[in-house]
């Protein structure tokens, strides 16, 4: 944090009761522009991508790491800066006077939670690497291909596109990636990031770099950057993230919900101190194992608010059946009462939910299954609640 940042925050302190400065700085769903404590890996991508910073395409490469291990805070951060600098290059070799047919490479970035298909996924990329938008009605997937072909492998154009979260239950393998792009391998480079290990993935190309969960020490140190730019002055103890670090064993995504959700309690109480009461209430709200906040943000929106209307419900002694009769009165949702029970299947199948015994006092029969959720639901509730104005 730089001297500017450290009195600004100073001169906020006094200006009102606000515990919260800044809720993208504490949620999980949001990454900052400069991410705390993977220097060594940065130093690893940097190296990788040198090749295009002289015109020449690096080879393909995956990124791996269990989740909250900062890969997507990290390739983010990273390639919206390339991004911005490829532009300005770009832009200074149109401006001059001198003749330069010399295409410069390009980096674009792409999330694999906002597709719902494989050929969504394939215009995603297609999209992100050309200034034109991409059509997406009266398209099919060879006119994506002749498009690859056309603006790349025809005009000596290079470009290196991430593609995030792959390998997900919602997602896509990297074969899908892999697949698409081996169409111009001389002229895109593909930087794959998933979870899974390379074994498991079936990730083809030699060059993977592993992320493993944060130590301990400096797991503090993300929660301790991310408190000082998203809450009050000496709003949290050290010792108190200290404790969240510990609990959340490595995994920044639990360690962040956990502060964002006691953040949350604590602002709604009117306090100015997240004190340890509130911060094990924000602990208890993010089951363990959690789904990544992210993965549930990216769901359709009927089915966000299926689950939002699902954390007002008291599901111990409720079976699915009930649960989707209750949600599926609810005036704002245009859904049937099967249609509801299907996507509660459908997200305990996923992991957003966990089907589990609902509890019984008749003592007859076997009891019904239930569903409880498997996200951090105080995060879930603040986004979705900000999203669609609740």
């Amino acid at each position: 944090m730089n001297i500017e940042e450290r009195v600004a925050r100073r001169r906020r302190s006094d200006d009102g009761p606000r515990l919260i400065r800044s809720y993208d700085a504490l949620s999980p769903a949001a990454h900052v522009r400069d991410p705390d404590g993977r220097g060594a890996v940065l130093e690893q991508l940097l190296d990788y991508l040198e090749p295009a910073f002289d015109g020449e395409l690096p080879s393909n490469a995956y990124v791996w790491g269990p989740k909250g291990a900062g890969k997507s805070a990290l390739v983010t951060a990273l390639f919206s800066e390339l991004g911005r600098v490829s532009r300005d290059v770009e832009s200074s070799i149109h401006t001059t006077t001198r003749v330069d047919d010399a295409w410069t490479t390009g980096f674009a970035y792409v999330d694999a939670r906002g597709t719902r298909s494989e050929f969504g996924l394939r215009h995603a990329i297609l999209d992100s690497l050309l200034e034109e938008r991409v059509p997406k009605q009266g398209v099919g997937g060879d006119h994506l291909l002749e498009l690859l072909d056309q603006r790349f492998a025809r005009t000596g154009r290079t470009a290196v596109v991430a593609v995030d979260h792959l390998g997900e239950p919602e997602t896509f393998p990297v074969d899908v990636v892999e697949t698409f792009l081996d169409r111009v391998p001389d002229s895109v480079a593909w930087l794959a990031i998933g979870r899974e290990s390379p074994d498991e993935s079936g990730v083809s190309t030699g060059l993977t770099i592993h992320l493993p969960a944060y130590r301990e020490y400096v797991l503090v140190d993300v929660l301790t950057g991310r408190a000082s730019r998203g809450l009050a002055h000496q709003a949290v103890s050290h010792e108190a993230l200290r404790r969240v670090a510990t609990w959340a064993e490595g995994d920044a995504h639990d360690a962040l919900a956990a502060l964002f959700g006691g953040a949350v309690l604590a602002s709604e109480a009117g306090e100015r101190r997240i004190e340890s009461e509130r911060l094990a209430a924000g602990m208890e709200a993010v089951p363990r194992p959690s789904a990544a906040i992210g993965r549930v943000l990216a769901l359709p929106e009927n089915r966000q608010r299926v689950l939002r209307r699902l954390l007002e419900l008291d599901t111990a002694d409720q079976s699915i059946g009930t649960s989707a009769e209750s949600i599926a009165g609810e005036d704002s949702l245009d859904l049937s009462t099967a249609t509801v029970k299907r996507f509660l299947y459908e997200l305990s199948e996923t992991g957003v939910l966990r089907r589990t015994r609902a509890e019984r006092t008749d003592g007859l029969g076997r009891p019904p299954s239930r569903v409880e959720p498997r996200f951090p639901t105080l995060v879930f509730r603040r986004a979705f609640d900000a999203a669609y104005d609740r």
